[in-house]
């Protein structure tokens, strides 16, 4: 479409309207002005969150019939209250079909310019008895037509036992593909999150059971289609639609020299590790038994000595007091990049090794995150100003406490206090961490056998578990590093709810 085209007078449903394209923006201008209206109604859409444009209404196929006059622009739509997305279409008419023509290709055109890459072909694992069995139905029913009407080529793999799509993905070719998109819970997504990480170091002929080893961030971007929870699989289906793309940092957990797990959101030993080691035992009684065994745990007031050694974040005026949160087009993430490769090298050359901090004592939780973790029952998370993607992570201490100083901890991840200015809970921004447990003495030992017997919520251990993203690492001893923007997801981040 030539310049002076990129404007001109157009009709939705017989209403005459102006339509402009702009660099980043489609904008049209109803041009008849209502009677309760001081200005003509104007809606614009942001170019990258145009779905397709096609010839016709939107409703007949325009195969074997005359040229159509007609244009149809599929978008997301959202209201300022939600972040929910949903699909919308507006139909344009133009004077004749090369004018409408005309429109469409332009449209295309900047649609592939403006923001990230778009995918055209993606490999999609479905569990099809995740969701508790509606995965499949969720895919076929309300994503399988989003793909094809952005003109996604897919290829589709129902899952039939554990781990089959991460075996998968250490054999298949992916040259082919964009992405890889999991349709389930987080189950499916640690399986894409082990594959790709375990094939990309495979093929780059890099150790990943080196604690020091600088892992290759992987190419292809991982999409997550929830079948579970409170997330919006339409929603979910239409960021990868457009592309959006958000790197991510990614924890790498090793135990004894091997590689136990990678992980992108929590770490916990003690409490959180105590949890999920009890709800092993209640899975009868459904999602509640999470509940049920974090009041058991809260009320065992369980703590267990050892040692925590830590290397701080290169960046010092970073800090998880700050009032810095990590949103959509987050400076600080953005900017990472450069920051960590200027003090690489100022360590090296300054000839400084890495100066580990410690910290001894008996720990109710020892909790790492590398986001804030926010969910329903905590809106600012473990740590709100937690980071996806600065390369670190925050290192979250609660030392031995009465059971109601702990709880008062716990409440105030909930009412969006601070819930690091207490006396027994300190926090760190962190590259890496190790953690040594103490080796019990007679005396200690006999203290906690009697303990056994008083304690109203049954037996005591000597140590706890590792909670890694919802798994049991069934280990104590552990060293945790921090990989820097390791996958890129199909997300947009943590989106501002106070924008439009």
């Amino acid at each position: 479409m030539e310049k002076e085209n990129l404007m001109c007078l157009l009709r939705i449903k017989g209403t005459e309207v102006s339509l402009v394209l702009e660099q980043s923006v489609l904008s049209w201008t109803f041009n008849k002005r209502r009677a309760y209206r001081k200005k003509s109604l104007t809606v614009a859409i942001p170019v990258n969150e145009i779905v397709t444009v096609r010839l016709g209404d939107g409703k007949q196929q325009t195969k074997g019939v005359a040229p159509s006059t007609q244009f149809t622009v599929y978008h997301v739509s959202r209201k300022s209250s939600s972040k929910r997305w949903s699909l919308q279409m507006v139909t344009f008419t133009a004077p004749d079909a090369q004018v409408a023509h005309s429109w469409v290709q332009a449209i295309q055109k900047k649609m592939f310019e403006t923001g990230h890459t778009r995918p055209r072909k993606l490999l999609v694992f479905i569990n099809p008895y995740g969701g508790r069995g509606k995965a499949s139905r969720i895919y076929y029913s309300e994503i399988s037509f989003l793909f094809q009407l952005a003109g996604i080529e897919t290829d589709v793999i129902e899952t039939t036992r554990a781990n089959h799509a991460r075996d998968y993905i250490l054999e298949a070719d992916l040259q082919t593909y964009d992405g890889v998109v999991c349709v389930g819970g987080d189950g499916m997504f640690s399986e894409l999150l082990h594959g790709l990480v375990k094939r990309t170091q495979s093929d780059s002929g890099v150790c990943e059971d080196k604690e020091n080893a600088m892992l290759t961030p992987c190419s292809l971007r991982i999409g997550i289609i929830p079948a579970v929870g409170i997330n919006d699989p339409v929603t979910s289906a239409l960021h990868i639609i457009i592309g959006d793309t958000q790197p991510m940092d990614v924890c790498a957990s090793y135990n004894d020299g091997q590689l136990m797990k990678y992980s992108v959101s929590l770490i916990g030993y003690g409490f959180f590790g105590d949890v999920l080691r009890e709800s092993e035992n209640l899975r009868w009684v459904g999602p509640i038994r999470y509940d049920l065994a974090g009041i058991k745990m809260v009320f065992s007031n369980q703590s267990y000595r050892g040692t925590v050694e830590y290397l701080e974040a290169y960046e010092s005026n970073s800090s998880p007091r700050d009032n810095t949160r990590c949103r959509t087009g987050c400076l600080v993430c953005s900017e990472s990049s450069e920051r960590l490769r200027e003090a690489a090298e100022e360590c090296q050359a300054d000839c400084q090794s890495d100066t580990w901090k410690k910290v001894t004592g008996s720990f109710l939780a020892i909790n790492i995150t590398g986001m804030s973790s926010a969910c329903p029952k905590s809106q600012d998370g473990l740590s709100p100003t937690a980071h996806l993607a600065d390369g670190t992570a925050d290192l979250i201490l609660v030392q031995e406490s009465s059971t109601m100083q702990f709880l008062r901890h716990l409440n105030r991840h909930t009412n969006r206090k601070d819930q690091f200015a207490l006396p027994n809970v300190e926090v760190h921004r962190i590259r890496a961490m190790r953690f040594t447990p103490e080796e019990f003495d007679e005396e200690e030992a006999i203290r906690r056998q009697k303990r056994f017997f008083g304690c109203p919520c049954g037996r005591t251990s000597e140590t706890s578990i590792w909670n890694c993203d919802g798994e049991i690492l069934n280990c104590a001893e552990l060293s945790v590093r921090v990989h820097h923007q390791l996958i890129q997801l199909f997300a947009r981040g943590i989106e501002d709810t106070s924008r439009s």
